[in-house]
């Protein structure tokens, strides 16, 4: 059994009644939206959405920043003038 990763949730057809409503009653926080009592998705606000893809954007380019780091040894040395 997959866990519900949200303090709300409802069904596909609860949702399709009144979406409006459910996201104003979550606050911002993310839905569970249940097939069957099993999780087929979750609906979070534009805002969080947005917040969360920067997360990942930031979390790649630190990757990016340390795997260049371990081959500092192969930069070379340019002056801002040069440039």
């Amino acid at each position: 059994m997959r866990p519900v990763l949200a303090d709300l949730s409802v069904s596909i057809s609860e949702l399709k009644k009144s979406p409006s409503a459910l996201l104003a009653q979550a606050n911002g926080s993310p839905i569970a939206v249940l097939n069957h009592n099993r999780p087929a998705a979750y609906l979070v606000p534009a805002e969080t959405y947005e917040a969360l893809i920067e997360l990942i954007d930031d979390y790649e380019l630190a990757k990016l920043v340390e795997e260049r780091r371990a081959d500092k040894d192969q930069a070379v040395a340019v002056s801002l003038d040069d440039l």
